[in-house]
């Protein structure tokens, strides 16, 4: 294939006078290292979904892990209706791609689709302007804490340890394991990574909505004797009142935590609406892309209620510095080591956060295509 062309050579014409002439969607499954689990789900390879936008002899870059269908919905449904757009209009291309995917459904792989193109769109911006997209975003932080994240559930007490361990030897302030596929074993893991973290780092769990509401309770209760200070998806994102009910009963100092499956503005209406949840969640590869995140920030701001990003470190980091009441990143396992393996340009954390490079255009991120070529599940397509 040809690879997009994303130099730094002058525009062709100044921002206003180009238009939007080709959007292009590729897929990538990457296998993993090993198989990994956490209380509802069992996987081995991660698919990613990279769109390239172009105008005036720029290409910006965005992507989603999503699967090879979400591609086929950018070349065939929302190719066309972006293409001829003014790339500074990033709210019109947005709403005209809500609008194509409106008989298909909105949640799911189209939503994953639209948060592709408008990250590239996001990304192409800037680049025409000569800026980070985080001076576009104008945004309240200059960086974003993160938390190290896996502690899969099929992992070895030994791997365990040197996950975790790594986490704090980087400087990380918070970790994450994941429970709830052996309810009767979680306490005992748990006290287990309090025990590696040592007191001074936070320990958050994730039980991806394995729990009834009264196991959830229970463990809850064990859960706290470790200092656990989140709880993240005790029960499904979908029993808003189970959540409710734990956000309610918690031990106090225990957050609730849920909204990485949000797709849409109502999704995060609806949790604030049931206050169930001590702080949101949005992940910008599933929301509707930096506008959608923005979106559910503003909500999140309307109730004091504090917003964490959900995994795509490279893409969160910019976008979350947007955010008023921002709470932090998941510096997730599965994305930091395919997103090296993707992109040149990748932060790294500082001081327990990522700091968006300001002096790299848009996000700062060249795909490397030859090097992930082998992976490729979708041709690659869309308006040339």
């Amino acid at each position: 294939m040809t690879s997009p062309d994303t130099s730094l050579g002058a525009p062709e014409g100044t921002p206003a006078e180009v238009a939007i002439d080709a959007v292009r969607a590729d897929a990538f499954t990457i296998p993993l290292e090993h198989p990994e689990s956490d209380g509802t789900f069992r996987w081995d390879a991660t698919t990613i979904v990279i769109a390239s936008v172009t105008a005036g002899g720029r290409t910006g870059i965005g992507y989603s892990y999503a699967p090879a269908a979400s591609a086929a919905l950018i070349t065939d449904h929302l190719a066309d209706v972006v293409t001829g757009r003014d790339p500074m209009a990033i709210g019109a291309a947005w709403g005209s791609m809500v609008h194509a995917v409106r008989n298909i459904g909105r949640s799911g792989a189209a939503s994953c689709a639209i948060s592709a193109v408008d990250v590239a769109l996001w990304d192409l911006k800037a680049r025409l302007l000569e800026r980070s997209v985080v001076d576009l975003l104008g945004g309240y932080h200059d960086g974003v804490p993160v938390y190290g994240s896996g502690g899969f559930t099929n992992l070895t007490d030994r791997q365990l340890t040197d996950q975790l361990s790594g986490w704090v030897d980087q400087g990380l302030r918070a970790v994450k394991i994941k429970v709830g596929t052996h309810p009767d074993d979680d306490p005992r893991r748990v006290e287990l990574a309090r025990g590696i973290i040592g007191d001074d780092v936070d320990l958050f769990v994730d039980g991806n909505g394995a729990y009834t509401r009264k196991q959830a309770l229970a463990l809850a209760e064990r859960f706290a004797e470790f200092g656990v200070v989140w709880f993240e998806e005790p029960v499904s994102m979908d029993d808003l009142a189970g959540l409710r009910l734990l956000r309610d009963r918690a031990p106090a100092g225990m957050d609730i935590a849920a909204g990485e499956y949000g797709y849409d503005i109502a999704d995060f209406r609806d949790l604030l609406a049931h206050e169930a949840v001590d702080c949101l969640q949005a992940d910008v590869t599933r929301a509707g892309g930096i506008t959608g995140v923005l979106r559910a920030a503003a909500l999140a701001d309307a109730e004091t209620i504090d917003l964490s990003a959900h995994c795509a470190p490279q893409a969160s980091a910019h976008a979350f510095t947007a955010v008023w009441h921002l709470r932090n990143l998941e510096y997730f396992a599965d994305h930091v080591r395919l997103e090296h393996m993707v992109f040149d340009g990748v932060l790294e954390p500082e001081d327990g956060a990522l700091h968006p490079d300001r002096s790299r255009p848009g996000l700062g991120l060249e795909v490397k295509w030859a090097d992930i070529e082998e992976f490729r599940v979708h041709p690659g397509g869309g308006t040339t």
